[in-house]
């Protein structure tokens, strides 16, 4: 990572809206002891907080879980288990516990043999669930899947033929909607970039078929094989050698923003080349018009942005974090993120 960039700022639109404002949050990024996740990641690294414990997961194909008193004091990785097997690679990019302890998890999976003689694959959007704290997992099915005949062989990224993944998941104040923002590799390209989708937290138990994707305004299509909206759509198509794209968000409530925060990657080039990391904004999950335009914070950096709040409080997971976190790329961190606010408080809306 280049050094020159030790310290910068970067405004973006205020939350609510993707005008600029005199009232525009700002993020900075500040050089800080080096801080490593316990184990190889290669997607969003989720984790909770239960008893005073913080659980984290780090995956690369196959998730490993490891837990502390705080990210700086992680003990070392497990690997969990699953209750089936499956022909490719299951990521677990996002976690949520319920009122009784059960863990619920969604993972980024990569069936192989899609395209007979390559490396690519269409990733799909699948869910699990845990009793003994993500340790082991029972497989609850896929909830999210590209419409059917969107598959492009001959697709020149280097690793998606379609597809959706690379994703987080935000449960909402009122514990009543799970949001899911992810990555659309498939069909035209006015379909593909990140997009949202949603399903009620009742139907966390049996979610196939249950998930709606965010379309032409409203949550209406279905999750498996719908059409959809996306919110920052894809800028030349992901099967194109030259694709240049917005992938990979990560979402977090900020505390003292009073507001969501995305980081997001942008790809451009065969291989996904890493062009810069990139901010935005949102007061309302249920929303996806309100989030800001990204405005980028770095220049190049790795894949896989995130946040984990500090110390051992409540604020110190990759969805919940205050005005000063760790900046984590692809399981390490040498930054804190500053987060500083010139507008209002809001709340954190529900519905």
């Amino acid at each position: 990572m280049p050094r020159i960039l030790l310290l910068f700022a970067v405004l973006a639109s205020a939350a609510c809206a993707r005008s600029n404002s005199a009232t525009e949050p700002s993020v900075r990024l500040i050089p800080a002891p080096k801080l490593v996740m316990p184990h190889e990641v290669d997607c969003n690294s989720p984790a909770f907080k239960v008893d005073g414990m913080l659980y984290l997961f780090n995956s690369a194909g196959h998730p490993f879980r490891s837990s502390g008193r705080s990210i700086s004091e992680m003990g070392a990785a497990q690997r969990c288990g699953y209750d089936n097997k499956t022909a490719g690679g299951r990521w677990i990019e996002a976690v949520w516990p319920d009122e009784t302890g059960r863990i619920y998890g969604w993972y980024h999976f990569e069936p192989t043999g899609i395209v007979p003689g390559t490396t690519l694959t269409a990733p799909k959007i699948g869910a699990v669930r845990s009793d003994d704290k993500g340790l082991t997992w029972h497989d609850l099915g896929i909830v999210l899947e590209a419409r059917p005949g969107t598959l492009k062989p001959q697709a020149q990224n280097g690793y998606f033929a379609g597809g959706h993944g690379d994703f987080s998941v935000m449960l909402d104040p009122s514990r009543q909607w799970l949001c899911f923002f992810y990555g659309n590799y498939a069909g035209d390209l006015s379909e593909q970039g990140v997009a949202v989708a949603r399903m009620r937290w009742s139907d966390r138990n049996a979610p196939a078929g249950k998930v709606l994707k965010w379309h032409r305004g409203s949550f209406s299509e279905a999750g498996l094989g719908g059409r959809l909206t996306p919110v920052f759509p894809t800028a030349v198509a992901w099967e194109r050698a030259d694709c240049d794209s917005f992938w990979g968000p990560s979402v977090h409530w900020n505390t003292h923003l009073n507001c969501y925060v995305m980081l997001l990657n942008r790809a451009r080039g065969k291989g996904w080349v890493q062009e810069g990391i990139y901010v935005s904004f949102s007061a309302d999950l249920h929303d996806p018009l309100s989030w800001t335009a990204p405005r980028k914070i770095l220049n190049g950096g790795q894949w896989y942005p995130q946040v984990m709040g500090l110390g051992t409080g409540e604020n110190c997971t990759d969805k919940l974090a205050g005005r000063v976190a760790r900046f984590f790329m692809k399981g390490v961190s040498e930054y804190e993120i500053i987060f500083s606010r010139q507008d209002a408080a809001t709340q954190p809306s529900g519905r």
